[in-house]
């Protein structure tokens, strides 16, 4: 794969930090490559911008861990989807759910696929594991990290009772993309 720069964003309180947590720690640990990952947040806890940043290298360290053009933008909502899509390649992936964000402006180039995430979430019975959901389907999107490697450190990132739910979650996410990404 190379070089594969990742920015998530959406709004505290939808593990995006977690996320890019666990896309950089699956990727240096358990794939063996090397990675960085920033984060940064509004100042409320809840509800305020946030985005994570994660930077993928197979040859070499990565020696500036900031992102200024993102291979792969993930989107969860309206606002970082219109904050963020400057730092989108004209050639980048574009993963965002569907039923948050309407996109617009894209470049016929960007690869775009929609999950409905926080709605796949509900169903299993908890809007929290939005993210994993969508860290399932960015998985199968991009191949960026293997699913091994992300099932691993999410069972390893996640209070041991909820540890099923967020298999079950990421699993959702991967299958939805593997199944041909219908909403």
């Amino acid at each position: 794969m190379g070089r594969v720069s990742i920015k998530l964003s959406g709004f505290g309180g939808q593990g995006i930090i977690l996320s890019g947590y666990i896309i950089g720690k699956a990727a240096s640990l358990h794939d063996g490559r090397f990675a960085t990952h920033t984060q940064s947040y509004g100042p409320e806890a809840r509800g305020g911008a946030c985005a994570a940043e994660v930077i993928i290298s197979d040859d070499e360290p990565v020696d500036y861990p900031f992102i200024l053009t993102a291979d792969v933008l993930v989107s969860m909502s309206q606002e970082a989807f219109d904050t963020y899509l400057p730092v989108l390649k004209e050639t980048g992936t574009l993963v965002y759910d569907g039923d948050l964000v309407s996109i617009h402006d894209l470049s016929e180039k960007v690869s775009a696929h929609s999950v409905p995430a926080t709605r796949i979430a509900e169903e299993l019975g908890n809007k929290i594991v939005a993210n994993v959901v969508m860290l399932g389907f960015l998985a199968a999107v991009t191949r960026a990290v293997s699913k091994a490697a992300m099932l691993r450190c999410i069972e390893e990132s996640v209070p041991r009772r909820f540890v099923e739910l967020n298999r079950t979650a990421f699993e959702r996410g991967w299958n939805h993309f593997e199944n041909g990404a219908k909403e």
